[in-house]
C-alpha cells in the first residue's frame, strides 16, 4: 500500500544558537510533532554573517541530536571531551541522555554552510541513560548508485537494492530509526518499503517531487507527513529532487519540553534545570 500525503508542515524562518538563521518545520508553530521526531531544522546560506556565531554551548536532556552537514565545516566540542570535525557529508549522532552540554561551532567565515538537525526522543526507560557520541565521517555512510542515475545515502536504518540490505551506520536504537538522502535526476521514480508501524515523512530541499498513488506535487523546505502503508513511491519532476526520508517508531508517551530538555514530566523538567543549575550535568 502507497503512503499518501497525510499532513504538510512548513519550515518556518527563524534563528537558534548565536542567531543562526534556519527554517524550522517540525517543532516549529505550535510545537507540531511526529512521534517520536521533536523537531527538524534546515540550515542553508552562504552568507556567514547568518551563521558564523554557531552554536556556543548549551544543554541538552532526554532526546538525540543529529546533524546532517551537506556543505560546510563545523566543530564539536561536550563536556565529556568528545570533539569532532563535521564536514560536508558527514553525520553526528548525539545521544543527551541524562545530560550533555555541548557546541557546533563553524569552523569557516565564507562559503556556503548547510545541512539539517534533528531531535529524536528517548522512550522514558532511557532518558536518563548515558551521554553518548558519534562522529559519522562521509565515507563511513554507503552511498547506493540507482539504474536511473540518482543515488541513495543510507544513515541510519537499511535499503534494499538488488536483493541485498544496506546497512547504515547507525543502527540498534529504540525508535529503529530510517534516514536516507535520495538524489534522483529528471522525471526519475523512486521506491522503498517503509514498515507500516513506523510514522514516516520526507523532506525536499532541491528541485521538485511528486509523492504518493496517485502523485501529488510536495513543496520544498516543508516536512511532508505520510499517512497510512507500507510503501514510499516519488518522482522527481523536469529538474530532478534532493530529499531526505526519515521514518521510526512512535513512543506514544507523553512529552513536555522545556527548551533543551525533552521528558515525560513536568517533574523531570524541574529536576533537569536544577540539575543543570547545579553542574550536576557536568559528572553525568
Amino acid at each position: 500500500m502507497i503512503r499518501n500525503i497525510q499532513t504538510i508542515i512548513p519550515g518556518i524562518a527563524t534563528s537558534d544558537g548565536a542567531g543562526v538563521k534556519l527554517r524550522r518545520s517540525l517543532g516549529g508553530q505550535n510545537q507540531v510533532r511526529l512521534d517520536p521526531f521533536l523537531m527538524l531544522d534546515e540550515f542553508s546560506s552562504n552568507d556567514p554573517n547568518d551563521y558564523v556565531a554557531g552554536f556556543p554551548a548549551h544543554p541538552h536532556r532526554g532526546f538525540e541530536t543529529v546533524t546532517y552537514m551537506l556543505e560546510g565545516h563545523m566543530l564539536h566540542e561536550d563536556h565529556l571531551g568528545n570533539q569532532g570535525h563535521l564536514k560536508t557529508g558527514g553525520v553526528q549522532w548525539m545521544t543527551a541522555g541524562r545530560g550533555i552540554i555541548h557546541s557546533e561551532m563553524p569552523q569557516q567565515v565564507s562559503g556556503a554552510m548547510r545541512g539539517f538537525q534533528l531531535w529524536i526522543n528517548l522512550p522514558a526507560k532511557e532518558k536518563m541513560k548515558a551521554a553518548g557520541y558519534k562522529d559519522i565521517q562521509v565515507e563511513d555512510i554507503p552511498k547506493v548508485v540507482l539504474e536511473n542515475g540518482g543515488s541513495v545515502k543510507v544513515i541510519a536504518g537499511g535499503y534494499s537494492h538488488e536483493g541485498n540490505e544496506i546497512q547504515g551506520p547507525i543502527q540498534g536504537i529504540t525508535t529503529a530509526p530510517l534516514f536516507l538522502d535520495v538524489h534522483l535526476p529528471s522525471n526519475a521514480e523512486f521506491e522503498h518499503r517503509i514498515p507500516k508501524e513506523l510514522n514516516a515523512f520526507v523532506y525536499v530541499y532541491e528541485g521538485d517531487l511528486e509523492i504518493g498513488g496517485p502523485m501529488r506535487s510536495v513543496p520544498k523546505q516543508a516536512a511532508i507527513v505520510l499517512g497510512d502503508g507500507d510503501r514510499l513511491k516519488a518522482k522527481a519532476g523536469s529538474t530532478g529532487a534532493q530529499f531526505i526520508v526519515l521514518a521510526a517508531l512512535p513512543l506514544h508517551e507523553p512529552i513536555v519540553q522545556y527548551g533543551p530538555f525533552v521528558m515525560n514530566t513536568r517533574a523531570e523538567i524541574e529536576q533537569a534545570i536544577d540539575d543543570y543549575q547545579n553542574n550536576r550535568f557536568v559528572v553525568s
